[in-house]
C-alpha cells in the first residue's frame, strides 16, 4: 500500500512539475494605450481560466516594437505568440522565424483575398489577418455648402476641383495633403496609383515605380496639395476638427477625435473617389497574428490565437477600443454592433475597395525611398520623371526574383 501511495505521490508531483513548462506561453502585442491594454488583458485573463494556464504578456510601442521582436528572435527570446504589422510580415516570414499555420488548424477561406497575401509566403501561410483598418474621405459639408458643393466628389477630378474651389476662397484650405510624414505619406500615395489601374509590385515581387501611372499619380498628388496645406497626419485631423481643412484622407481614429471634440463639426465621411462611378481604392491595414517557429508549445499558442479570433473576443475589441477597426473575418465584420454608426460603415464598404503594402522582405527599406521621391516633387526639389528614376535606381538594390 505505501508502495502503490508513493507511487502515486510521485505521479501526481511528476506531472504538477511539468505544468507550468507545458502550460504557460509568451504572447507579444502592440494594444499598448490604457483601454486598449486593459481589454486585451480582459481577453487573454479569460483565456488563462479556461485552458488552465499562463500567458505572459507584454505590451509593445509601434516606435521600437519591431527592433524588440528582431533582438528577441536574434537572443532566442522570441514570443511563441506575436502580433505584427501587414507590412512587417514578410521580413519575418522570409527569415523563417515564423512557423506555418496549416488550412487544417485555421480556416483561411473567410477573409478578403488581399488580407491574405501579406501572411503568405512561397505558398504557405505564416500569419494569419486579426483587425483590418482602412482610410476614408472626411468632408466638411460646411465649408462645401459656402462653395456651393452640395455633394462629396466621386472622382478624382471632382476631389481636385472642390479643393481649389475652397482653397481659392481663402477662409479654408481645399485639401490636407501629408508631406513628409513617414510612413503615412505612401498610405496616400498608393491608393492614387491602383485607382489610376496601376501597381508597383511585378509578378517577381519586385517593386517598380518607374512608369507612366506612377508619374500620374505623383502629379495628381502634387496638384492637389497646391489645393490645401502640406502637413503630418497628425496636423491634418487635427486642422479638419477645427474646421481649417475641406477635404482630408483618415482613419477612424478621427471620428473618435472628432466625437471627443467640442467642435460641432457639420462633416460626413465619404468613398474615396475614382476615375468614374466606381469608388477609388484606398490603403488598407492590418493586424496579423503568427506562432514562432522555435516555440516549445506550439498547440496552446495555436489555441491562444483560435481564441483572439472567435466571434466574440473579436467583437469585444472592436467595441470596446475606439478607432480598432474591423474584423479580419468577413463573416463577423458586418455584424451590426460595428457599423451602426453612419460614418463607419463607410469603412466597411471601403474595405471592398482596399489593397495592402505590396508584399516583398525588403519593404521596410523601399517604403522611405517611395515616400522621399513624392516629397522631393512636393518640395520642387525634382521634376517627377526625374524622382522617379532616381529612387528606382535605389529600390533595384532591394530587388529580387522572389515568389510569395
Amino acid at each position: 500500500m505505501k508502495k502503490v501511495t508513493a507511487f502515486f505521490l510521485l505521479l501526481v508531483f511528476g506531472l504538477l512539475g511539468c505544468k507550468k513548462e507545458e502550460r504557460e506561453i509568451k504572447f507579444w502585442h502592440f494594444w499598448s494605450e490604457p483601454n486598449q491594454a486593459r481589454v486585451v488583458r480582459e481577453i487573454i485573463q479569460e483565456f488563462e481560466k479556461i485552458n488552465n494556464c499562463k500567458i505572459d504578456v507584454s505590451e509593445l510601442s509601434w516606435n521600437d516594437g519591431k527592433i524588440k521582436l528582431i533582438l528577441a528572435f536574434n537572443s532566442k527570446t522570441a514570443p511563441d505568440v506575436l502580433e505584427l504589422g501587414s507590412d512587417w510580415v514578410a521580413q519575418f516570414s522570409s527569415s523563417e522565424v515564423l512557423d506555418t499555420l496549416s488550412t487544417q488548424d485555421f480556416k483561411f477561406d473567410k477573409f478578403y483575398d488581399y488580407s491574405l497575401q501579406p501572411g503568405k509566403y512561397k505558398g504557405k501561410f505564416y500569419a494569419i489577418p486579426w483587425i483590418l483598418g482602412t482610410r476614408v474621405l472626411f468632408c466638411n459639408l460646411d465649408l462645401m455648402k459656402k462653395s456651393g458643393i452640395q455633394q462629396p466628389p466621386k472622382t478624382l477630378d471632382e476631389l481636385l476641383e472642390y479643393s481649389r474651389r475652397i482653397n481659392d476662397s481663402g477662409f479654408a484650405y481645399g485639401f490636407g495633403a501629408n508631406g513628409s510624414d513617414p510612413h503615412r505619406l505612401y498610405k496616400k500615395i498608393l491608393p492614387l496609383i491602383w485607382t489610376f489601374g496601376g501597381d508597383i509590385s511585378d509578378t517577381n515581387g519586385n517593386i517598380n515605380i518607374n512608369n507612366f501611372i506612377t508619374a500620374k499619380a505623383f502629379d495628381y498628388y502634387f496638384n492637389l496639395s497646391r489645393a490645401g496645406i502640406i502637413e503630418t497626419q497628425k496636423q491634418i485631423d487635427l486642422l479638419f476638427v477645427q474646421g481649417k481643412v475641406a477635404f482630408c484622407i483618415s482613419g477612424e481614429w478621427l471620428l473618435d477625435l472628432i466625437t471627443k471634440s467640442s467642435n460641432d463639426l457639420n462633416f460626413t465621411t465619404s468613398l474615396m473617389p475614382g476615375l468614374g462611378t466606381s469608388a477609388g481604392f484606398s490603403f488598407a491595414g492590418g493586424e496579423y497574428l503568427a506562432i514562432n517557429s522555435k516555440s516549445k508549445n506550439k498547440e496552446l499558442a495555436k489555441k491562444l490565437i483560435k481564441f483572439l479570433l472567435s466571434e466574440k473576443n473579436l467583437l469585444k475589441l472592436c467595441r470596446e477600443i475606439p478607432g480598432a477597426g474591423f474584423p479580419a473575418d468577413t463573416n463577423i465584420l458586418k455584424h451590426p454592433s460595428l457599423i451602426s454608426n453612419p460614418n463607419k460603415h463607410i469603412f466597411l464598404e471601403q474595405l471592398k475597395y482596399s489593397k495592402m503594402t505590396p508584399v516583398h522582405p525588403r519593404w521596410i527599406e523601399i517604403e522611405p525611398i517611395l515616400e522621399n521621391a513624392l516629397v522631393e516633387v512636393l518640395m520642387q526639389k525634382k521634376g517627377v520623371y526625374q524622382a522617379l528614376k532616381d529612387a528606382q535606381k535605389e529600390i533595384d538594390l532591394y530587388n529580387f526574383n522572389i515568389t510569395f
